[in-house]
């Protein structure tokens, strides 16, 4: 079937060819590379109705105004599916205001990443039946078998990716803590070989822990020439606002949320407070900025 595809980055160029690669037509929309189309009015031309857009761009102002964007320009009966990680909430709003109209609206949660084009995409799909039902050809080409699943309402697909991301941020962190023990032991251990032979056998054995495996392959085993930057994207965040809401506990992906915030600071104010404590009630020596020496005071 045909399908508007906008948004080329890392993962709508990938999708594109996999399913150009499964014999689907795929007209394209990215500004800032080679394209099938230069607006997306061109891109509804290149479309036989009723029509199917699939927004891959960034969450937040870009995927509203692109929708915003193509409610004005499709027609009723054409599917507008957004594949970003949109807040489900935002998803239920704009599956609304496409209904309104006579367009449908699907909200589709992808994982993959890089590696989706060789081994297809997990896709977690909300929408209507008729939608969804009209859409499947797509979905059954980008996902690898068994790895694709209608799981409810509108703002479903977006729900369920939030809550699979955040259960990312706890793996990754309990990897990442776990390596750190090791790294840091008195044992000489060769940190690449462990990863290697925790994907066989173990009960920690992951795909995560495989791109592990190969990340110290590719940088070395001190992965010296990586900062330790974390950024996040939203979804932790959205997970733990939910189970707020809910009043259900996710100490782990907190934990996990809040170890990131930690790795982007050069210099922790709650660690000085922390250590200006220590040294009022206790006489505990702290490091001076200027020297990093410390200081010597008598704790009696």
């Amino acid at each position: 079937m045909q399908l508007g595809m906008i948004g080329l980055g890392r993962m709508g160029s990938n999708m594109a060819k996999r399913l150009e690669e499964h014999g689907h037509e795929v007209m394209t929309y990215d500004p800032k590379v080679d394209s099938t189309a230069k607006t997306l009015a061109e891109l509804r031309d290149q479309l036989e109705a009723p029509r199917t857009f699939w927004m891959m761009v960034p969450a937040g102002q870009i995927t509203e105004e692109t929708f915003q964007t193509l409610i004005g320009l499709a027609d009723a009966g054409d599917v507008i599916i957004d594949g970003g990680n949109s807040n489900f909430r935002d998803s239920q709003r704009r599956y609304s205001e496409a209904k309104g109209i006579g367009i449908r609206f699907i909200d589709a949660g992808v994982s993959g990443g890089v590696w989706g084009l060789s081994v297809g995409y997990c896709l977690m799909v909300g929408g209507d039946e008729d939608a969804v039902g009209h859409s499947e050809p797509i979905f059954l080409a980008l996902a690898p078998e068994d790895g694709y699943a209608h799981v409810g309402a509108a703002g479903a697909g977006h729900f369920t990716k939030m809550v699979h991301n955040g259960i990312e941020y706890g793996l990754m962190q309990a990897y990442a803590e776990g390596f750190e023990v090791m790294e840091k032991s008195e044992f000489d251990l060769d940190l690449h070989e462990i990863a290697g032979i925790w994907r066989y056998g173990s009960v920690v054995r992951s795909w995560l822990l495989e791109l592990l495996h190969a990340a110290f392959e590719k940088e070395g085993g001190d992965l010296e020439k990586i900062k330790g930057y974390v950024e996040d994207s939203g979804e932790g965040r959205w997970t733990i606002a939910e189970a707020i809401a809910e009043d259900v506990p996710v100490p782990v992906i907190s934990a996990a949320l809040f170890a990131r915030f930690a790795s982007r600071q050069e210099e922790s104010f709650a660690a000085k407070v922390n250590a200006a404590l220590r040294n009022q009630f206790g006489g505990h020596a702290v490091q001076a900025v200027e020297t990093a020496k410390s200081s010597t005071q008598d704790p009696r």
